[in-house]
């Protein structure tokens, strides 16, 4: 069977990535092995802009805000490079958690304020408000296609292996540990470790279904666009609107967020809001209703861009129907799981908090349990 791994993290998204350089931190052994190559666009954390959107008012997320941005600033002290540009959020439409969000943020030192709808227009000209604005200015926007292999790179020099091209097809719970059967271009192989990570996106239910008991998790197939720039004075923040009930949001599939993406426009989308899609069989297509309802959209809430002029996108969300996170361990396996298109700004917050219940240190808070 050869030795005996230590950890072995499977999924080398954002938050695979992020639990080994935090157990690499440590001194740990991981091996991290990703069925993909590096960059590729078939899960969730590629793309060159997130939203860091400060926007929650439940402690365990506020608590874990205050973190990631700690250790964002670590990572970027760590490599010499920016990974987090400081543009502010604003969140606005009639959404009545607004003011509960922004005194949960300035609870825990996190700035937030609200802004007359003709001020914000008057300093974001690119958009039009809605009824309340609430801004962050610790938000902005995160560069996945940076951050990811820095944070490999950065736990390989700390001892850390990292293997692409490499599918987990099976997953075995042993008395002392797990056993994998995986595939690469070298074969087949069997490895076996203490414990193992997993990761995987959009493949967490049929890598774990039969092995752990989880949430359901729905994978869908979110579609935003990239829409070219029409106003080039304008300044831009991320941003998020918040639909209320009148027939003047007829037509919304979701919330809607957005933020610019230097070089591509201004990047906008339904939440969470896609057809459910296997992972290994997507379309990669927008769905033509919804692609046209977010251009009416843009014509209606977003002057300073053009609606005619797009570049579509295509990613998943992988989420349990709470939209909560799955951050737990059971027996050998601990589960990275449900980030519901909102996670990467968690990101290495997420990745101690997995490392966290790999080396036994604490438990993840109990809202993120896989038994809830």
């Amino acid at each position: 069977m050869g030795t005996m791994l230590d950890t072995v993290v499977i999924g080398g998204g954002a938050m695979g990535s992020a639990a080994a350089w935090a157990l690499a931190r440590r001194g740990r052994h991981v091996t991290l092995l990703e069925q993909f190559g590096p960059g590729h666009k078939a899960g969730a954390s590629h793309g060159t802009t997130r939203n860091f959107n400060p926007g929650y008012e439940r402690p365990e997320y506020v608590a874990m805000l205050a973190e990631s941005l700690a250790l964002w600033e670590d990572l970027e002290q760590e490599s010499g490079e920016q990974l987090l540009t400081r543009t502010g959020v604003v969140n606005h439409g009639p959404d009545p958690r607004l003011p509960a969000i922004a005194e949960a943020l300035q609870a825990a030192g996190l700035r937030a304020e609200f802004l007359d709808p003709a001020e914000a227009q008057e300093r974001w000209q690119g958009i039009r408000f809605d009824q309340q604005v609430l801004h962050m200015p610790d938000g902005g926007q995160l560069n996945p296609e940076r951050a990811l292999p820095i944070m490999q790179r950065l736990a390989a020099a700390r001892g850390a292996t990292i293997r692409h091209y490499v599918t987990v097809v099976d997953l075995a719970i042993l008395d002392d540990g797990v056993r994998l059967t995986v595939q690469s271009p070298g074969g087949t192989e069997v490895l076996t470790a203490a414990q193992a990570i997993v990761t995987a996106g959009g493949w967490s239910t049929k890598l774990l279904g039969g092995v752990v008991r989880l949430p359901h998790l729905r994978v869908t197939q979110e579609q935003p666009a990239h829409f070219a720039v029409a106003d080039p004075a304008a300044v831009w923040p991320g941003f998020n609107h918040f639909r209320g009930t009148s027939a003047a949001y007829a037509g919304w599939h979701s919330p809607v967020y957005g933020m610019f993406t230097p070089g591509e426009g201004v990047k906008a989308g339904w939440h969470g809001a896609g057809p459910e899609t296997d992972p290994d069989q997507r379309s990669y297509r927008s769905e033509p209703s919804q692609l046209a309802a977010l251009q009416d959209y843009a014509r209606a809430w977003l002057p300073g861009v053009d609606a005619e002029s797009f570049t579509e996108i295509s990613c998943t969300y992988t989420s349990a129907v709470d939209e909560d996170f799955i951050l737990d361990r059971v027996g050998p396996v601990v589960i990275g799981a449900g980030f519901a298109g909102h996670g990467f700004k968690f990101t290495p917050a997420v990745g101690r908090i997995l490392a966290d219940l790999a080396t036994g240190n604490r438990p993840a808070p109990s809202i993120f349990a896989a038994g809830r």
